[in-house]
């Protein structure tokens, strides 16, 4: 087919080919189809005004989506967290599978086709009037330690080996309802850099021993060793009970500078993702609330790392003023782990195992029914 910019040089060489003899012709041929790369006998036919180009409309199929399949997608974004488009899509026919088993959705097989084909795109016009999430806003109450300061190094790349399972961002998030007065619970965060494995402990506040006690509990229940923790310079993680532990344990123990929460993104990214998402900001000042979280976490640490899928930040690009993320493929930390290679076999068939033995339905029920049991204190 002709391009644009070929009619130009075309219409020049018709007017000298028409009025050439046969010696001339050749070579004005043999010039245009050097120059275009067309084929001899389709550059003849140019040449002579034979062929004429003829503009058709392209009909492309297209997949037609229905109000029916938004509140399809609305049961599918309800049961996977209400988490990002490109982050579902992985789990779209495993999600759409199992609404069917339950009887929680109908589908015939050409519409189940239909739909599990659909696109990020697709799923952020179509929710569009579903996508409403409030907007929560928090304070941070993190005191800094003094203690051992010197003596806890800063994270560099030198310490960190970032591309190695079981290294740790971990953090406290507050739930003081707004009000930071008295005893509250504090939720204990942990991040792993480079599968993202997410784990979370609730404490009644920040003494060192309720936070000591919160990273026993967690690290008892890892799938795999801990080798490094990475925290703030909190008071509550730079002291001597834990600094000690540590070097008992074989455990890389660094923080991040004072004041500079980007040092710890991972962590502070499941803040919201996952602690504010699904708690909120009210107040819980209970030991009785407190129980209720951590069953709330034991549900959700299943929940997290093995149905919702995570895309991790590869590199950024600066495009003139501008800087481009580019994100790997959205994966469940399930799935990170078992193509890790640097995790045993036992430890991978151990996952294996127990995902068999998971149904996300049920638990995301059990999760609705915990946080339905879950009532922040009043305030004001």
């Amino acid at each position: 087919m002709i391009t644009k910019q070929d009619r130009g040089y075309l219409r020049f060489l018709r007017k000298r080919y028409k009025i050439a003899r046969k010696p001339e012709k050749i070579v004005i041929l043999d010039e245009f189809t050097k120059t275009s790369g067309y084929d001899r006998k389709y550059a003849i036919k140019l040449l002579l005004g034979i062929y004429q180009h003829q503009k058709k409309i392209i009909h492309r199929p297209h997949k037609i989506y229905t109000k029916e399949d938004a509140d399809i997608l609305g049961e599918v974004w309800k049961l996977l967290g209400w988490i990002a488009s490109k982050r579902i899509k992985p789990q779209l026919k495993l999600a759409a599978d199992e609404l069917i088993k339950a009887g929680r959705i109908t589908l015939s097989a050409d519409d189940r086709k239909r739909f599990i084909g659909m696109s990020p795109a697709t799923m952020d016009r179509l929710m569009k009037k579903y996508r409403k999430r409030p907007k929560l806003k928090g304070k941070s109450y993190t005191k800094p330690g003094t203690l051992l300061k010197s003596q806890i190094p800063i994270r560099t790349w030198d310490e960190w080996n970032e591309n190695k399972v079981g290294f740790f961002e971990i953090d406290l998030c507050g739930h003081d309802g707004g009000i930071a007065k008295g005893d509250f619970a504090w939720t204990l965060n942990w991040t792993d850099v480079k599968v993202q494995w997410t784990e979370q402990a609730a404490v009644f506040n920040k003494a060192q021993v309720h936070v000591f006690a919160g990273i026993e509990r967690i690290r008892a229940r890892l799938p795999y060793p801990l080798l490094g923790l990475d925290s703030d310079s909190g008071s509550e993680f730079i002291n001597a009970h834990l600094y000690r532990y540590c070097i008992q344990e074989h455990i890389t123990f660094t923080r991040g500078r004072a004041g500079r929460k980007n040092d710890n993104p991972y962590v502070e990214e499941k803040n919201d993702s996952i602690v504010r998402n699904w708690v909120g900001y009210g107040r819980f000042d209970t030991q009785a609330q407190v129980d209720t979280l951590n069953e709330l976490y034991e549900l959700l640490r299943l929940y997290t790392n093995f149905f919702l899928p995570v895309m991790k930040l590869k590199k950024k690009l600066r495009i003139g003023s501008k800087i481009k993320k580019i994100h790997d493929k959205a994966t469940t930390p399930y799935r990170r782990i078992l193509r890790a290679g640097d995790v045993s076999k036992k430890v991978k068939d151990k996952l294996r195992t127990q995902y068999k033995t998971l149904s996300l339905v049920d638990l995301k029920d059990q999760i609705n029914a915990v946080l339905r049991r879950l009532k922040p204190t009043k305030t004001g």
